[in-house]
């Protein structure tokens, strides 16, 4: 009776987790309604530059937030728009200020019961560590560092399960833009979006992860695919995007999202 009792129980709880996973994933991949996104930041680093970043986004009023954010709501209202997705807000970003506690590391084995636990862990986390009462979809912790002590950082990543994403960025003004590409990209991930580069050059995946697929000549390409990350100058030269206003939503990342059919 016992062991029935607890398969039972066992089975409820999976049951739990999987239509909960479903409404999840139906909930913020319907696009009739904005997703609404956090995002919170962290001085990842302990340094000056960084400390100085954090303070400017807290001196901000309403407005000013508004527009520093802006162009990620912008890129996500012009391409939802290529797509005639039933909202003309598809995300709405709101700030939810500073985190103390940075987030546990992804493991450097990357076996899948060490990514399965890490991935446990941050959800834990993320739970511990918000504590903004606004109805939300999802949640980006934004982890500053300053560029003159970290030439290259970690590769930032966003889970579908649990939509918690975690973007390593810059503490420069002029690093801002290339910033809110990453977050984009992110943001994706944690809706469904597959990466569309190669994971050792970087460059493009041919034809995904171009921006035009059928352009004619296909180089050079006129601006990145958000999954891929990269405009395909050639077959083996790339560069990164400036802003947003040069990546686009390709068509599998948006099928991948919900966006087409």
């Amino acid at each position: 009776m016992f062991r029935k009792i607890r398969i039972a129980v066992l089975f409820f709880v999976l049951a739990n987790v999987v239509v909960g996973a479903w409404a999840t994933r139906v909930r913020t991949t319907g696009w009739h309604r904005p997703l609404s996104v956090t995002i919170h930041v962290i001085n990842g680093d302990d340094s000056a530059a960084s400390a100085a970043y954090i303070d400017r986004l807290l001196a901000m009023d309403e407005v000013e937030m508004d527009e520093f954010f802006g162009d990620i709501e912008e890129f996500f209202m012009r391409e939802g728009e290529r797509y005639a997705l039933p909202t003309d807000e598809p995300v709405d970003i709101v700030f939810a200020g500073v985190r103390e506690a940075p987030p546990p590391a992804p493991p450097r084995d990357g076996s899948p019961l060490a990514v399965m636990a890490w991935s446990l862990q941050l959800r834990f986390w993320s739970w511990r560590n918000d504590d903004y009462d606004a109805l939300q979809d999802g949640e980006i912790f934004v982890i500053y560092f300053d560029p003159e002590r970290s030439r290259t950082l970690a590769h930032s990543l966003g889970l579908q399960k649990g939509l918690i994403g975690v973007v390593n960025a810059f503490a420069t003004p002029h690093m801002t833009a290339e910033n809110h590409v990453v977050i984009a990209h992110e943001l994706l991930h944690m809706v469904g979006a597959s990466d569309k580069y190669d994971p050792v050059s970087n460059a493009p995946l041919v034809p995904d992860g171009l921006a035009d697929p059928h352009r004619e000549p296909l180089f050079p390409q006129r601006a990145a695919e958000i999954m891929a990350g990269r405009i395909a100058l050639g077959p083996r030269e790339v560069a990164a995007p400036r802003s947003l206003g040069e990546v686009v939503v390709g068509n599998v990342t948006a099928r991948e999202i919900g966006w087409m059919d």
